[in-house]
């Protein structure tokens, strides 16, 4: 099964073949899984969504027109119960362990650059949390996922000029939340 297609899985599925399901959790399980947890921080809630995902792509499977590819049909399922998740979630602990803040700010070897390294990592984990939850969603995906507005766009079902404007919005938040977590 490992040589056929997404979409010829998804074919398969439709038949009557569960196992061809199984395939396609088995190939695409830890991007969701990751997606998840980037947006929500931790790994029980990222759990629950993955499964909720698969759940709710094999239930509506039929939907699925394939004018995208199925990993972005089911990476959209999955940011958008994240986003639920997030607006039900009254105070967000996000980014516990900021690889966002590694990606940009990597560890020297001098310890006082270090010790400014990690208090920088704290105050972009605080940063990013601060965000509302679509400005959030657009600077995960754009900045860590590193996907297309295009890409985005599909997940969002909003229009790419509204994700920039989002993304350039989430990006200058940031920035002035760190200029000010700095001066002081």
């Amino acid at each position: 099964m490992e040589t056929l297609t997404d979409l010829e899985l998804v074919d398969e599925v439709r038949g009557g073949n569960r196992q061809a399901f199984t395939e396609l959790m088995r190939r695409h399980q830890k991007k969701i899984y990751w997606a998840a947890r980037r947006m929500l921080g931790t790994h029980a809630d990222a759990d629950d969504i993955v499964q909720e995902t698969f759940l709710k792509a094999f239930m509506n499977l039929g939907e699925f027109r394939g004018d995208a590819g199925f990993f972005t049909w089911i990476y959209r399922i999955a940011i958008n119960l994240s986003l639920n998740a997030l607006r039900k979630r009254h105070l967000i602990d996000y980014l516990q362990e900021s690889e966002l803040a590694r990606k940009v700010f990597p560890a020297r070897e001098d310890p006082q650059k270090d010790l400014e390294a990690k208090e920088l990592e704290a105050f972009v984990v605080k940063a990013v949390a601060t965000l509302p939850d679509k400005q959030r969603a657009v600077f995960v995906m754009r900045y860590y996922e590193e996907l297309t507005y295009e890409e985005i766009a599909y997940v969002l079902k909003t229009s790419v000029g509204g994700l920039k404007a989002n993304y350039f919005h989430a990006l200058r938040k940031v920035q002035e939340f760190l200029r000010h977590a700095t001066e002081s």
